[in-house]
């Protein structure tokens, strides 16, 4: 009796002793953390942790930059390593982390990106796809520098990581516009590896080498941020007229000043939030759309300071 007694003693000990279930993990894995785009969405994604209660738990990474894509596709064999629950993926390249990702997919892991596409044929993999449509994110912007400057004349695109799924749509519907709706001459595009440096030595010599430019398009935050600083160095402010894209507090600023015409604004909050909402209802067995538009809003001087701009900028 004694024996027993002991026994169920241990077993009731056991019990209490057993520890609660951890969270799943989701793993939001962007193209850098060294840009307070990627930051925002990070936000976004936090938000939406919160919402989901304690039976999941996020991980945030990203390269030193955007060019390092081998590094970026060893964050998302580590997250599969891990079996992690469900992944969050904005991809630096559309080809080079497509075997990843289909290996995720083998394993049975949930993908939903963010921000770029894969190549074609590659939808079997990911499970949803949430980001500005690009395409017409560029036209915006050229409607919007064409209602500046007009129909002729030159202007120069500066742009970031050549072949990033962003920037095929981005760029590609930005001069397919002008292309098709003004005599507009381009000079470019030009590649800044997403490095505010590089486009400010880059925007320098273009100035330099181009007095007749009557326009320019930065077409993500650190080239635009560059640009538009070298825009000010050159003495051009008001002269050139810039847009920009992305809506960090320095961008903001040079709209506010003048230096930039007009910013387009994506939606990097609603990504990372949507991203994580997307991946938990996957979990749930609940059903998603394959692709969501998070939208884009062109931000003026003239609205800057209205719901419609406040909801986007960070």
């Amino acid at each position: 009796m004694k024996k027993l007694l002991i026994a169920a003693l241990a077993s009731t000990i056991g019990l209490w002793t057993v520890p609660a279930q951890a969270a799943e993990e989701i793993a939001v894995i962007v193209k850098t953390v060294n840009s307070t785009f990627w930051q925002n969405v990070q936000k976004g994604a936090d938000a939406a942790i919160g919402q989901a209660g304690s039976d999941y738990a996020i991980t945030f990474q990203g390269p030193a930059s955007e060019s390092a894509i081998a590094d970026q596709v060893n964050m998302v064999e580590n997250a599969i390593n891990r079996k992690v629950a469900g992944i969050v993926l904005a991809p630096s390249d559309p080809d080079a982390l497509v075997p990843v990702v289909k290996k995720a997919w083998e394993a049975r892991i949930p993908v939903v990106l963010i921000d770029s596409q894969l190549t074609e044929g590659s939808e079997q993999y990911y499970q949803s796809f949430l980001a500005t449509d690009n395409k017409k994110a560029g036209e915006l912007a050229a409607q919007e520098l064409i209602a500046r400057i007009g129909k002729t004349g030159k202007i120069a695109i500066m742009s970031y990581v050549a072949g990033a799924g962003s920037e095929i749509g981005r760029v590609g519907g930005f001069t397919d516009y002008i292309k098709a709706n003004s005599e507009l001459e381009i000079v470019g595009p030009f590649y800044s590896q997403s490095q505010m440096a590089t486009a400010l030595n880059q925007t320098t010599d273009v100035l330099a080498a181009n007095a007749d430019l009557k326009g320019m398009f930065g077409a993500n935050e650190p080239t635009a941020i560059g640009m538009a600083r070298a825009i000010v160095s050159a003495g051009k402010a008001g002269k050139v007229v810039g847009i920009g894209f992305d809506g960090n507090e320095d961008l903001q600023h040079f709209v506010k000043d003048g230096t930039l015409g007009a910013i387009a604004v994506q939606g990097s909050y609603q990504m990372g939030e949507l991203g994580v909402q997307t991946v938990v209802k996957i979990l749930k067995k609940e059903k998603v759309e394959k692709f969501n538009d998070t939208g884009v809003v062109v931000v003026t001087k003239d609205n800057i300071d209205q719901p419609v701009a406040k909801n986007v900028l960070y």
